[in-house]
C-alpha cells in the first residue's frame, strides 16, 4: 500500500478528508455560513479549520504535528494539511459513512513531519467507515477496531496581528487587511490598491475612517471587488471572528468576509 510515493500520497488524501467529512454534516446556529446534518453535535462543523491532535493505532498513540489540519467549506470542499503535504477534494457524506472522490495533493517528503503518524493516519481513515464522537470542541473519528483519530477546534483567531485575507465579495484577488492595536489602524491591500485608515474597536464594532489608497488602477472586476470594500469605510461595522473568519457588516447590511492568513 505504501511501496510507491504516488500510492502512499494518495493515502495521506484520503484519510484527510475523511477526518474532514462528518464534519459537514453537523451544524450549528452561531455560525452564518453552518451546514445542516445529522453526525455529532449541533455545531458549526463547516467553514472551520480543524487540528489534527493524534491518532492511535494498535494501542500506540502517535502525535500530529502542529500544523496538521482539515477543513470543509459549506459547498463540500475540503482542504488542508498533514503537517507537509497540502491537499484539496470534494467531500459529501452520508449519515456516519464517509464519501470524497476529486483528491488533488501535494507530493513533499518533510523531514519535520513523522512517516510514522502519515502511515498509522492514512491506516485509520482510509481503513473502512469511521464512527464521528463530538465533545466539549474535540472531534473522535474511530475504526470498528478502536482506532482512532482526534482532532480539536483551534481558538478564534484574534483581530489584531493577523493578516485576514479577504474573501468575499468576489474577485477580491490579493486583497487581505491586518488591525494594529496601538497604531489604531487597519492597513493591506484591496482588489487593486494599497489602503490604510483609523480603526477604533469598541463592544464588538470597529469605526473605520477615511481610508488613504494609492491610485492604480485594474481590470474592471477588480476595482468593482475594490469599491464594494471600501463602502465599508468612513463608518462603523460589526465584527465576528468564527475560529479563523473575520466577518465584518456595515450598518446597512454590507459585509466583508476574511480568513486568517497561514
Amino acid at each position: 500500500m505504501y511501496r510507491q510515493k504516488q500510492q502512499r500520497s494518495s493515502t495521506l488524501t484520503v484519510m484527510v478528508v475523511a477526518a474532514l467529512v462528518p464534519l459537514a454534516a453537523a451544524c450549528g446556529s452561531q455560525a452564518a455560513d453552518g451546514g445542516s446534518g445529522s453526525v455529532g453535535a449541533d455545531r458549526p462543523f463547516t467553514g472551520i479549520r480543524w487540528s489534527i491532535d493524534s491518532v492511535t493505532v494498535d494501542g500506540t498513540t502517535h502525535r500530529a504535528p502542529d500544523t496538521a489540519r482539515v477543513r470543509i467549506d459549506d459547498d463540500g470542499e475540503a482542504a488542508g494539511s498533514t503537517g507537509c503535504n497540502t491537499f484539496g477534494a470534494r467531500a459529501d457524506v452520508d449519515g456516519e459513512r464517509v464519501r470524497f472522490s476529486d483528491a488533488a495533493f501535494t507530493e513533499r517528503g518533510c523531514e519535520k513531519t513523522s512517516m510514522d503518524f502519515e502511515k498509522s493516519l492514512g491506516r485509520v481513515l482510509a481503513g473502512g467507515p469511521l464512527t464521528a464522537d463530538t465533545a466539549d470542541d474535540r472531534l473522535t473519528l474511530t475504526t470498528s477496531a478502536g482506532d482512532a483519530v482526534r482532532l480539536s477546534r483551534p481558538e478564534d483567531a484574534p483581530l489584531y496581528g493577523t493578516e485576514w485575507t479577504v474573501t468575499a465579495p468576489a474577485g477580491q484577488g490579493r486583497a487581505h487587511l491586518t488591525f494594529d492595536k496601538e497604531a489604531g489602524t487597519v492597513s493591506g491591500r484591496l482588489a487593486c490598491n494599497h489602503v490604510e485608515a483609523g480603526a477604533t474597536v469598541r463592544d464588538g464594532h470597529i469605526t473605520l475612517g477615511a481610508p488613504v489608497t494609492t491610485r492604480m488602477v485594474c481590470e474592471d472586476s477588480l476595482m468593482d471587488a475594490e469599491k464594494r470594500t471600501l463602502h465599508l469605510f468612513e463608518g462603523r461595522v460589526a465584527y465576528r471572528i468564527d475560529h479563523e473568519t473575520l466577518t465584518l457588516t456595515s450598518e446597512d447590511g454590507t459585509t466583508v468576509r476574511a480568513v486568517a492568513g497561514e
